[in-house]
């Protein structure tokens, strides 16, 4: 047999990227074609990690039956089914960018959520071929089921009503595609697919329209890619490590998609890290069987060698700190150099964190970008942001923080360790953990918001307020120490211990109390007739019946209120500042600014 030359090329299996908002079916898709249920097991029924799913090229020509006609060079498909969530811009992007195809999934009841938006927009960025996964027509009404039938069949076989009722559903989808700039059509009606994008009818729950998207996706492929898709078979593996585990029996292991040359036992990888690269030899290399899922495989096959594209779980020694999201290459001559590209492909991720702000901690690096890119864009400051564990000392950080809503460990799929939980309990520090990122900054952002609401709420009682009130004529009941008159509150609240001023801006005297038909009272709002009790004035000289008298708000109150919680006061409240303001004004141009 001749010995194959290292330069030689061959056709690699695509890698498909599955994309979409959240809930809108796209593991139970793949789980329809490999006959699995990855979904049940996500944590809140949603994708927390990339994973990978090889389907060979015969399982595609059986599903696809009478669909697929000629002769195809194309081993199958790799799906890689990345989480749908915003959160997940950053996984995605990686997706996209690793990605020949990409299958974005729509409910086709529900049409474009701002997640299928921006996953359209990565796709763009990285001008990845994709097709639309219309799925959910087992709910457009009046559908009749055909378990696994393609779609160009099942449709011939309903009702003009759900005809015209899918046919109105996908064209709002075409109008959606449209709207964000992609010309698109039902796939049976495309005859040219580098201008037009394919929307294909599915269902993962009855398997319809399955064949027509593997069956478009592998024509797809074979037709448009099969120059990109050339690898060199016996070349330098190089792959991105999909997670890190520790499995029973074998150690640390990581899953990894090998998109580039080949893996054998016994070669000397360079895998990246928090720190130095790691520099390892491989010591076995188990594939998941044909049709299983990477993440969720408990019988692996033990082989000796593998080439691009596929999933494969790689054990080695020291991967105990290899980071997912990371390059892993197979280095056969000058190790130093290739550690230092993995190491400078791993600086390219910048994690810039701020003086003060919220600690990150999660299981991976691409964890961490997405919990920042969420974060960020809420303008949230992060202090930390590391993989791994809640440590005792991510609470005493965290406890140094002055603003209580940043003095918070933010984790996602960690654990914190029993030395930290001790040191939570004394602190007082806030944890938020969650399997679900999206839930994780929403209990966040929900929590910030209350305790911003009830320190605001404080802040407002611990502020005097703008207020102003009229004296009632014919209700002077003493003239003077203290003064006791009858008055309407015409703006604002006015309050016991508060100093007012006359209409110059003169401070005439301290409302000593208030009383309400005879009864004390702390406070009287707009609209309410009161007698108030004033230190300091007479009747007859300082004030009179009819005057204007103003709560005497301090500068520094003044500018509080209106820079900072002129939106909590009332409409009258707000008036009233605004003559007081002028008032001061007239005096002192810059009082209060």
């Amino acid at each position: 047999m001749a010995i194959m030359a290292k330069n030689q090329e061959s056709v690699r299996t695509p890698i498909v990227c599955v994309m979409g908002h959240v809930d809108h079916g796209k593991t139970s898709l793949l789980d329809k074609i490999r006959g699995t249920s990855i979904a049940e097991r996500e944590a809140g029924a949603i994708t927390q990690h990339i994973g990978a799913t090889e389907i060979p090229l015969d399982t595609i020509k059986t599903l696809c039956g009478p669909l697929m006609k000629g002769d195809f060079k194309i081993p199958g498909l790799l799906f890689i089914d990345t989480p749908g969530h915003h959160a997940f811009t950053t996984l995605r992007s990686r997706g996209g960018a690793l990605a020949d195809l990409a299958v974005v999934v729509v409910d086709v009841n529900e049409g474009f959520q701002p997640q299928t938006i921006e996953a359209l927009k990565i796709l763009r960025r990285f001008k990845t071929p994709f097709v639309i996964a219309a799925n959910k027509i087992d709910r457009i009404h009046g559908w009749c089921p055909y378990e696994n039938e393609a779609f160009i069949t099942t449709y011939k076989r309903q009702s003009e009503r759900a005809k015209m009722a899918l046919e109105d559903a996908v064209y709002r989808l075409i109008g959606q595609l449209g709207e964000v700039g992609f010309s698109s059509d039902r796939y049976d009606r495309i005859k040219d697919f580098q201008k037009n994008v394919g929307v294909i009818p599915v269902s993962a729950k009855t398997g319809e329209g399955v064949p027509d998207l593997l069956m478009l996706l592998i024509g797809l492929a074979q037709r448009f890619l099969e120059k990109n898709l050339r690898v060199h078979v016996a070349g330098e593996g190089i792959g991105t490590i999909l997670e890190v585990k520790e499995e029973k029996g074998l150690g640390t292991t990581v899953d990894v998609i090998l998109y580039d040359g080949e893996l054998k036992v016994g070669d000397n990888i360079v895998v990246g890290s928090l720190g130095e690269p790691i520099v390892t030899k491989v010591r076995a290399l188990l594939k998941p069987r044909p049709l299983a899922e990477i993440r969720s495989e408990d019988r692996f096959q033990r082989v000796n060698k593998v080439v691009a594209a596929s999933g494969i779980k790689v054990v080695a020694p020291g991967l105990e700190k290899a980071l997912a999201g990371s390059l892993m290459r197979v280095a056969k001559e000058d190790l130093e150099c290739v550690a230092k590209e993995v190491k400078s492909e791993l600086e390219e991720v910048t994690i810039q964190t701020d003086e003060t702000g919220v600690i990150l901690k999660a299981d991976t690096i691409g964890s961490l970008e997405a919990l920042i890119n969420e974060l960020k864009s809420a303008n949230v400051p992060i202090r930390k942001a590391e993989v791994g564990n809640i440590s005792r000392k991510d609470i005493f950080e965290a406890a140094t923080i002055k603003d209580r809503c940043l003095a918070v460990v933010i984790g996602f799929c960690v654990n914190i360790l029993p030395d930290a939980k001790e040191e939570v309990q004394k602190s007082g520090v806030n944890v938020f953990q969650n399997n679900v990122i999206y839930q994780l900054v929403n209990d966040y952002n929900e929590w910030v918001a209350k305790e911003k609401s009830i320190y605001e709420k404080k802040r407002l009682e611990a502020i005097i307020r703008p207020g102003k009130f009229v004296i009632i004529p014919g209700h002077v009941f003493r003239r003077s120490k203290p003064a006791i008159v009858g008055v309407k509150v015409t703006g604002g609240i006015i309050k016991s211990g508060v100093s007012v001023t006359n209409e110059n801006g003169v401070r005439i005297g301290t409302i000593k109390g208030i009383q309400e038909r005879g009864e004390h009272i702390s406070e009287a709002v707009v609209g309410k007739e009161v007698a108030v009790s004033i230190d300091g004035p007479t009747v007859g000289r300082q004030i009179n019946e009819k005057d204007t008298l103003y709560v005497d708000i301090p500068e520094k109150h003044a500018k509080i209120l209106e820079q900072e919680l002129y939106d909590k006061l009332s409409a009258d409240e707000r008036e009233t500042l605004t003559v007081f303001l002028n008032i001061k004004q007239k005096e002192k141009p810059f009082w209060g600014k």
